[in-house]
């Protein structure tokens, strides 16, 4: 079935894993948002699935929606979404990887390249700038089995973690997508047999943390730090998503001078069609 959505909850009040926090005087002139981001793991074969694409767009409501691999070229799908602006990353090999954000609002500027060393034919990245905030999507590069891919990884989230640190000088960031990384052991069911397996390395675990602390905050976690169970990927083996044997590898971050605007991080996971579910972000900018 489509997405339901959250009803208004009372004053701090948790309800479908939302909270609500006062409004303060400084956010008086700033715009509430709801920003979604989906794994959508090849656009084309959600398109043919149920719910569809369009349904799920349209529970959500949101005024930013990104999606992940999307696995696509230019051309190769015309999508109908009506009061929207569509911004792609497309990579140049195909059938691979690639973002997208549909969004209300006109980007003021598109980057879609950071100048990493590796990955950067890929279209890992959609940065779009808007008038009270920059906006990145990205989708990390995987380690790979044997992780195969760490040493381009560690290079790529170097040089995301600079041009995440850039952009948030100029205004507050919002960074969103597969980050392909379970941060803390609280984020995967089985952190003891995953250890050190592709996604749950201590380098890309310490990569991920040293992102944080150049200023930037996990927003599910600031609100629900103790959560457990809490996944928004499931492997397709073994029935994991119907026993929630899963990792959260898709965040919301937000730079630090804004975390104290977020006022909602959800997890959606009951909308399927895709190994990811969307996850989602309120705040007020």
């Amino acid at each position: 079935a489509p997405l339901t959505r959250h009803n208004s909850p009372a004053e701090g009040e948790i309800v479908n894993d939302t909270l609500s926090t006062p409004t303060t005087d400084s956010d008086t002139d700033a715009r509430d948002l709801t920003l979604v981001s989906w794994n959508v793991n090849g656009l084309r074969a959600v398109l043919k699935k149920e719910p569809s694409f369009a349904e799920i767009f349209n529970s959500c409501s949101a005024d930013v929606f990104a999606i992940q691999e999307t696995k696509l070229q230019e051309g190769q799908v015309d999508l109908d979404i009506p009061g929207y602006v569509q911004t792609w990353s497309f990579a140049k090999r195909k059938g691979y990887s690639g973002t997208a954000v549909f969004s209300r609002e006109e980007p003021l500027q598109v980057v879609r390249q950071i100048g990493s060393p590796v990955a950067e034919d890929e279209g890992r990245v959609c940065a779009l700038e808007f008038r009270g905030y920059w906006f990145v999507n990205v989708y990390t590069p995987n380690s790979k089995n044997g992780l195969a891919r760490l040493d381009e990884r560690m290079l790529w989230d170097e040089r995301y973690r600079s041009f995440l640190a850039e952009l948030a000088k100029e205004k507050p960031v919002v960074s969103c997508g597969d980050f392909n990384v379970a941060h803390e052991e609280i984020d995967l069911r089985n952190p003891d047999t995953n250890h050190q397996n592709a996604g749950f390395s201590d380098q890309e675990r310490e990569g991920f943390t040293r992102l944080l602390d150049a200023g930037f905050t996990d927003s599910f976690r600031k609100l629900y730090p103790d959560r457990e169970d809490a996944y928004s990927w499931w492997s397709y083996r073994m029935r994991a998503r119907e026993r929630n044997v899963g990792w959260r590898i898709d965040y919301f971050l937000v730079s630090d001078d804004a975390a104290g605007r977020i006022t909602g991080a959800s997890i959606l996971d009951d909308v399927y069609g895709s190994d990811h579910c969307p996850v989602e972000l309120r705040i007020k900018l």
